[in-house]
């Protein structure tokens, strides 16, 4: 299993990549580094590749995944409700490739505010 570094302010924290074709883009496309926005308990950031949406996308996530966005060309993490999100669910604005997890608590994202810079790289571990 590939493992990412991401580094936000003062947060380290590590994810598990999965096997889709959406992680091996990404894999092969780091050390990436952006700043990010955010929409609810998501943050994202264009990476400036496209990459095609999956058979298995979902507009529904846990929190937690690692996710692409194809209208913005965005890495997404998210820990919580967005404004799409109905009840309990986690929802994004439109369908995104799911392609890895955070290790650990995903909600430690909750203090990063716009504009704050993103650096993602492979993990060493």
């Amino acid at each position: 299993m590939k493992k990412i570094l991401i580094k936000v302010e003062n947060i380290e924290i590590e994810a598990e990549l999965n096997n889709s074709k959406t992680a091996e883009k990404i894999w092969e496309l780091l050390p990436i580094e952006g700043r990010v926005n955010t929409w609810g308990d998501e943050i994202y950031f264009s990476i400036g590749s496209k990459i095609a949406l999956e058979e298995d996308s979902s507009e529904v996530v846990s929190i937690g995944d690692l996710a692409y966005w194809p209208p913005g060309e965005a890495f997404c993490i998210f820990f919580g409700a967005t404004p799409a999100s109905y009840g309990n669910e986690i929802r994004a604005a439109s369908a995104v490739n799911i392609f890895g997890k955070i290790i650990g608590d995903a909600r430690v994202f909750k203090k990063i505010r716009t504009g704050t810079k993103i650096w993602i790289a492979k993990s060493n571990s």
